[in-house]
């Protein structure tokens, strides 16, 4: 593989791991504007992204052994076609209840592009290669919260929230020619991989028995968790409680992701001396200490931009916490590394949903919920990592 094509390789595998975020980011500004065309409150609204939550959690565990029986483009093809036609339907809904569902098919549409993404960076780059090619995914990753909500922010203003799934139909067009035209096949069709519903729970089962696997991707599930805590809280503490605009808001959002994107291209520099277990730990702990004073801030009353620097803060953490983590987890698998990635995805994903719901369950009218669930997963991350260390599970370096 030459430098072109590496680079071209690089840039469809993250935009297809960026399109799930993207179909979240990119309408949240909307949430004012649909509750009201929609004649229903931002709390129902909020359903739209439970069920997408829950869409993408289900959905790769059904890809996971898909991409692995048929190889990985069929499958990522199918996928695409399912969210260019449910990207149309949701901008087409006449009612909430019918946009929940819609979404729920847009999750299924575009879970396959995580799920294929890791399992393409496992088959074609070795080992100690894999953490740096996720950091370098999540460069591209990153721009979804710094352009989407801003897109989103002006299409919302301008002309009206439905014009936003029309957009998201269009790049998905694009994504899919990018697939067809330049993602090389990486590899081939396994009649030995059954889909009997058997084989595939015992095939995830097996996968769960794995030390490594479980400990690294439910710490990298916990840190989900707190992200999408704080993705779910964000258009109320930013546009309710603070009173910022749409605009204000994309602004906001877009550039507390900056620290996603910094510590993620950081992370690939740290890497030269520093292993992903050490690195992975320090960012968990220091997302703790990060969010103890999160929640003390919030306590004490503390003025919108102290929240945003605290945010920062723990989304820097994330930065070095992802790549890391989902490295360590598929490392020890090649011939199910589809099933393995769509295993740990879903327990992201899983993770996301319980903590947005949390947080709307323990709605106190305050940043309180979304600091609180920030502490949660991130000591539940470092809780695993540790008690990983401690028990001296034997572990590839």
């Amino acid at each position: 593989m030459n430098r072109k094509q590496h680079n071209i390789l690089i840039l469809v595998l993250g935009s297809l791991t960026a399109i799930g975020p993207f179909s979240i980011d990119m309408y949240l500004p909307g949430f004012p504007a649909i509750a009201r065309d929609l004649r229903t409150d931002i709390s129902h609204v909020a359903l739209t992204l439970t069920s997408y939550f829950i869409g993408i959690t289900l959905g790769q565990l059904v890809y996971g052994p898909l991409l692995d029986r048929y190889g990985r483009k069929k499958p990522l093809v199918a996928g695409l076609l399912i969210y260019i036609a449910a990207a149309i339907g949701c901008g087409l809904a006449p009612s909430i209840e019918a946009l929940v569902v819609l979404r729920f098919l847009l999750a299924i549409g575009s879970c396959v592009g995580i799920v294929a993404a890791r399992a393409i960076v496992r088959d074609l780059f070795p080992l100690n290669e894999i953490a740096r090619i996720f950091s370098t995914l999540m460069l591209i990753l990153g721009v979804s919260p710094i352009i989407a909500p801003t897109v989103g922010a002006y299409v919302t203003e301008v002309w009206n929230w439905r014009i936003i799934f029309a957009i998201l139909a269009a790049i998905a067009v694009f994504i899919l020619a990018a697939v067809i035209r330049y993602l090389p096949e990486s590899r081939a069709a396994d009649t030995s991989q059954s889909l009997h519903p058997y084989r595939v729970v015992r095939e995830y089962t097996g996968i769960m028995k794995n030390p490594t696997f479980i400990a690294y991707g439910l710490a990298s599930a916990a840190a989900s968790g707190g992200l999408f805590a704080y993705i779910a809280d964000a258009p109320f503490v930013f546009m309710e409680l603070f009173a910022f605009t749409e605009r204000q808001f994309g602004w906001v959002f877009g550039l507390s992701a900056c620290g996603v994107i910094g510590a993620s291209q950081v992370n690939r520099f740290v890497l030269r001396k520093r292993g992903s277990r050490e690195i992975a730990l320090a960012a968990a702990a220091a997302q703790t200490a990060v969010s103890v004073l999160f929640v003390a801030g919030v306590l004490a009353g503390v003025p919108p931009w102290v929240v945003m620097l605290m945010i920062f803060g723990y989304l820097v953490g994330q930065g070095f916490l992802g790549p890391n983590t989902t490295a360590i987890a598929i490392e020890p698998f090649t011939r199910n590394a589809g099933t393995a990635s769509a295993l740990m995805g879903s327990m992201q994903m899983a993770a996301g949903a319980i903590g947005s719901s949390l947080v709307s369950f323990f709605h106190t009218g305050t940043a309180l919920p979304m600091a609180g669930m920030l502490l949660v997963s991130a000591v539940v991350s470092v809780g695993l990592q540790v008690g990983n260390r401690i028990l001296g599970i034997k572990e590839s370096p």
